[in-house]
């Protein structure tokens, strides 16, 4: 799910910094969603992101039941942290800015009706898919190396020949992987699994 879900949360990362990943490194596996109805992907990742200025973005994600549970994002920094939502200070903890967003409106919404409104008038405000498609890549690049156990870099997975598409997109199309006699898809094990 770091591609379907935790993607938004890496997108986060990636506005703060103003930048993408240059590599990746992590950890991954299928503890829990093991059934023939999750398909071959994993239940929990951990990945570690470099930056070209050598700074880090932590990730961490799992569809367990009955554990802990937090999607937030938190930032340290040399001059302060935001170490919870609406949140900053400075390294020796005082607080610049605690915003209680319990009355704030909804941001997705909000979201829509600027984007709406900038459509409506024919206006090009709202230019966001080369972002997209980089926090897609920054997802894919943690997936790729979660399956792999291998360090991946930004190039080379962009340049990667893998492909999880069908040949053509139909009905009748036949997927790229299918499941074994048991309904079972094959399950990407690290140190075995290539990507690249």
């Amino acid at each position: 799910h770091i591609n379907e879900q935790h993607i938004h949360n890496l997108d986060v990362g990636n506005w703060a910094k103003q930048a993408y990943p240059v590599k990746a490194h992590g950890m991954g596996g299928r503890l829990v969603r093991t059934g023939k109805e999750y398909g071959e992907i994993f239940d929990h990742h951990t990945v570690e992101y470099e930056f070209a200025d050598g700074s880090r973005m932590f990730s961490q994600c799992r569809h367990m039941k009955d554990t802990y549970y937090q999607v937030t994002e938190s930032f340290q920094g040399t001059n302060g942290s935001a170490p919870e939502p609406g949140v900053i200070q400075t390294p020796s903890g005082y607080v610049l800015l605690d915003h209680d967003g319990r009355k704030d409106p909804n941001p997705y919404q909000v979201e829509h009706d600027l984007l709406f409104d900038a459509i409506a008038k024919g206006e090009y405000r709202y230019a966001d898919a080369e972002n997209a498609a980089k926090s897609t890549m920054t997802a894919i690049m943690g997936r790729m190396a979660t399956y792999s156990g291998q360090l991946i870099e930004w190039d080379a997975a962009l340049n990667s020949e893998l492909s999880l598409m069908p040949e053509r997109y139909a009905w009748d199309a036949e997927p790229p992987v299918l499941p074994d006699e048991n309904g079972l898809y094959p399950v990407a094990v690290p140190g075995e699994t290539k990507v690249l």
